[in-house]
């Protein structure tokens, strides 16, 4: 009798085994557990739509993923080292030196969005500005003042180098980004003159009609705020760790008027996961076609 039960229990031990390494077998021959991706978030609320976007679509295409929260510089020495997969926020030509630093490792796969310009902004209704070029002998029509945030930030020692090549009589107000906006807006209200700083993408070319001024002149001789794009960086090894992630991302896009309608929600209060959801809800015919390579 316990011979018996003895070689029972041997005959059940070994189907469990077995039907373990079949299911094992499976599982890697197979559609196997796809792996984690990782994502590089800055603080910019440019890069909360897209990451949120992109990390919801690959969720829902069977990959697990993560988000690491850094500065610019981090993200992208994380990206060189295998630590971060993607960041889809990069900005053409601003931040290509760390392409070009972490050439062996990182790459451009594709871009997101043209048009993310930034510089000097006015107005619409400022119809006859619509150049640098345009303010010379009228700085007094906005009272010889331009808005623009903290003196310390690198855009803002560009700007300098603007109003010198242009030789404008113009002295910069500098605060934080709420403090310039809020003064440009009290002009705005009474649809009065005014020169402040703006970059797109962002929430307040959604809430007022502005543009930002060409500076062809000191962008060729300069290279100051040229013409920039945003794209989408990748570990080189993202393609044969995740190919269906690396397809999907390699056909990425989004129009920079979502962008800015999205951030201008979310700043607003409105929860970004339900902002980045409604777009996936209304744009599936296009990530199909992303995700399938078309």
């Amino acid at each position: 009798m316990k011979k018996t039960l003895f070689v029972l229990i041997i005959i059940l031990v070994s189907m469990v085994m077995y039907g373990c390494s079949s299911n094992g077998d499976s599982e890697d021959t197979g559609d196997g557990e796809k792996p984690t991706l990782t994502f590089g978030v800055t603080n910019w609320t440019s890069t909360v739509p897209p990451t949120k976007i992109a990390a919801k679509i690959l969720e829902n295409m069977g990959y697990k993923v993560e988000e690491i929260n850094a500065d610019a510089g981090s993200v992208y020495t994380g990206m060189s080292t295998g630590d971060i997969d993607i960041f889809m926020d990069s900005w053409f030509p601003a931040q290509r030196q760390y392409i070009e630093k972490y050439s062996d490792s990182i790459e451009s796969i594709s871009v997101s969005y043209d048009n993310a310009n930034s510089g000097m902004v006015v107005p619409k209704y400022m119809e006859d500005i619509n150049d640098v070029a345009d303010l010379k002998g009228k700085e007094g029509i906005v009272n010889k003042e331009m808005f623009a945030i903290g003196e310390g930030d690198p855009a803002m020692q560009d700007m300098k180098k603007v109003i010198e090549f242009y030789n404008l009589d113009i002295k910069m107000i500098n605060s934080s980004e709420a403090a310039m906006l809020a003064a440009a807006q009290a002009k705005m209200d009474e649809e009065k003159p005014v020169l402040f700083y703006g970059w797109r993408p962002h929430s307040m070319f959604d809430k007022f009609d502005l543009k930002i001024l060409s500076n062809k002149e000191v962008a060729e001789e300069k290279g100051l705020f040229d013409t920039s794009s945003v794209n989408i960086i990748a570990n080189k090894g993202l393609e044969e760790k995740a190919p269906e992630a690396y397809t999907f991302l390699s056909n990425w896009s989004i129009s920079i008027k979502d962008m800015e309608k999205m951030i201008a929600e979310i700043d607003s209060g409105k929860d970004p996961d339900k902002v980045t959801q409604a777009w996936i809800d209304n744009n599936q015919d296009k990530i199909e076609k992303m995700k399938n390579g078309k």
